[in-house]
């Protein structure tokens, strides 16, 4: 079976990232980060892009 549903990648305040239905309205404390297409297209961007997977707080604090 063929998943023919469509999916948004989101972010949050502490740059950490997911899929979300493209459809629903997203949670709170969560935006857009301008990427849809499928699960599998979603999940690879998301590899893509979180090099860095510690929350922004902390990245901050270390700096």
């Amino acid at each position: 079976m063929i998943d023919d549903v469509k999916y948004t990648v989101v972010l949050n305040d502490e740059a950490q990232y997911s899929i979300w239905f493209e459809e629903r309205e997203l949670p709170a404390g969560w935006q857009r980060a301008d990427y849809q297409g499928s699960k599998q297209e979603c999940l690879a961007y998301i590899q893509q892009v979180w090099t860095d997977m510690r929350p922004l707080s902390l990245r901050k604090s270390m700096d």
